[in-house]
């Protein structure tokens, strides 16, 4: 039955698509009511973020006019809702508020494309599957395992947005489909982010906001990294071999699964090919060390990719004529995907400019007192992921709703851990569904899969996901953790 609702969803382009949601949203707040919180600085870790001060909320007088339609109006002590103006600047003030974003998806895009100038990526990739031909299984778990340990304890997601053609050749290889291919980057890399352990972006800020210790209940969230990951490897098998055996089982059955787009030119694998792959590892490495430990972010991490390709370029002995256009190609490739986090962007936008995120959080705190323990504990999960789609950053969000559920888990008598978990895995596990997910959107544009063909592979495995936590939460609740 579900396989029938999502074959009869015809989704239009993704800049479409989000332009709808943002106009959706810029309806919503002629709507609901404005209001907001008061808001005090708070370091947390190396980074400084303005939190909500709880019992802060007041509701603002909203200024209707006939003029608000068309222009934004500014009305002192009053908040006004979006007008057509608001509403076609939400857009440009998006890619504006995402710039550091989207300015590392292209550095990081330009890098790849040097790095699969000289070769190395592609015949690195071919000499791996060469070496699994015979073990596909054991690759996939892999490979999957290796990058939901990078989500789940670097926060890494933006940074694997170029290696979606790596990953679809890995699919083509092994007999699956793109949907596979995407599966193999993507969810792992939101599974490890919704199992945070250590991850700087959500976890580490939602605990430090909630008064706890950073990387506390750091087993208990190991085991919840293993169990979904046994979920998700479980689930994205049994696909794969569905696919293998027959080809309409797949969820674009009539895709040729062509990578004509791709400039694959499969050389052998040479000593050259090792020390730039080595050499990337190792600079690599040293970025996400440098993450943790002297807080760096987008520029600094760009700053690393350079040098990355810099290396790459000295090693490989190619021209630096060929360097530069190698570069520019693979900026181009990621113009989509990086302008979609823009888009994305203008929803948290508009919603912010008429005051109506505030008066959400503050509904659903009062909701949730209303319920037991375990109720409770599961409705801030499904708040969070409800949330997660006006606000589809880890950390945004955690300064927006962890100064209001930490405080009110301990009114409802529950620890502040769990608030903080269902913090995690809403926020996390949200983004492999909701349109408004940059990440998703690019990857998507990036692997050529129309958004209605997605939520049908996903949804279902999302259902269970979310079971998943929903049982962690109860475990906690009884535990007492």
């Amino acid at each position: 039955m579900s396989q029938t609702f999502f074959t009869r969803i015809k989704v239009p382009h993704v800049f479409t698509l989000l332009t709808g949601v943002i106009l959706f949203a810029s309806l919503l707040t002629w709507i609901i009511p404005s209001g907001s919180y008061e808001r005090r600085p708070m370091q947390v870790g190396s980074v400084e973020r303005n939190v909500i001060v709880p019992d802060s909320y007041s509701q603002t007088p909203k200024h209707y006019s006939p003029g608000g339609i068309l222009l934004s109006e500014s009305v002192e002590g009053a908040a006004a809702p979006v007008s057509v103006q608001g509403f076609l600047s939400a857009i440009p003030r998006g890619m504006e508020a995402a710039a550091d974003i989207i300015f590392f998806i292209f550095v990081v895009g330009g890098v790849f494309g040097i790095l699969q100038r000289t070769g190395a990526i592609v015949s690195g990739v071919h000499s791996l599957l060469t070496r699994f031909r015979h073990s596909g299984t054991l690759l996939i778990i892999l490979l999957m395992s290796a990058v939901a340990i990078g989500g789940s304890t670097l926060g890494m997601g933006e940074e694997f947005i170029p290696l979606v053609p790596l990953f679809l050749i890995v699919s083509k290889e092994l007999g699956y489909d793109r949907a596979f291919g995407l599966a193999l980057v993507f969810v792992a890399a939101e599974t490890g982010f919704a199992a945070s352990t250590t991850n700087p972006f959500t976890v580490n800020i939602a605990q430090g906001i909630a008064e706890l210790p950073l990387n506390s209940l750091l087993g208990f969230r190991t085991v919840f990294l293993v169990c979904a990951l046994a979920v998700v490897l479980t689930y994205v098998l049994r696909y794969g071999a569905r696919v293998k055996a027959d080809r309409s089982a797949s969820v674009m059955p009539d895709d040729p699964f062509d990578l004509g787009d791709v400039d694959i030119q499969i050389d052998s694998f040479t000593k050259r090919h090792r020390w730039i792959l080595l050499s990337c590892v190792g600079i690599f490495g040293f970025i996400l060390y440098a993450v943790q430990a002297y807080g760096w972010w987008m520029a600094e991490m760009g700053g690393g990719f350079l040098l990355m390709g810099i290396v790459a370029v000295a090693i490989s002995r190619i021209s630096l004529s060929d360097a530069a256009s190698a570069m520019a190609k693979g900026m181009e490739e990621m113009v989509v995907a990086a302008l979609v986090v823009g888009f994305a962007r203008g929803v948290q936008v508009v919603l912010e400019d008429a005051q109506v995120l505030d008066t959400i959080v503050f509904y659903a705190a009062n909701l949730l007192q209303n319920f037991s323990t375990v109720v409770a504990a599961i409705g801030m999960f499904v708040f969070q992921s409800f949330l997660n789609f006006f606000i589809p950053s880890g950390s945004g969000q955690a300064a927006v709703t962890m100064p209001i559920m930490a405080p009110l888990a301990d009114v409802l008598g529950l620890s502040r851990q769990v608030a903080v978990f269902a913090f995690t895995c809403g926020d996390g596990l949200s983004n492999t569904i909701i349109p408004t997910s940059g990440i998703l959107m690019a990857m998507l544009g990036l692997a050529g899969i129309p958004y209605d063909k997605w939520l049908r592979f996903m949804v279902p495995l999302f259902l269970r996901l979310s079971l998943l936590a929903a049982i962690f939460l109860v475990v906690m609740v009884f535990l007492g953790l």
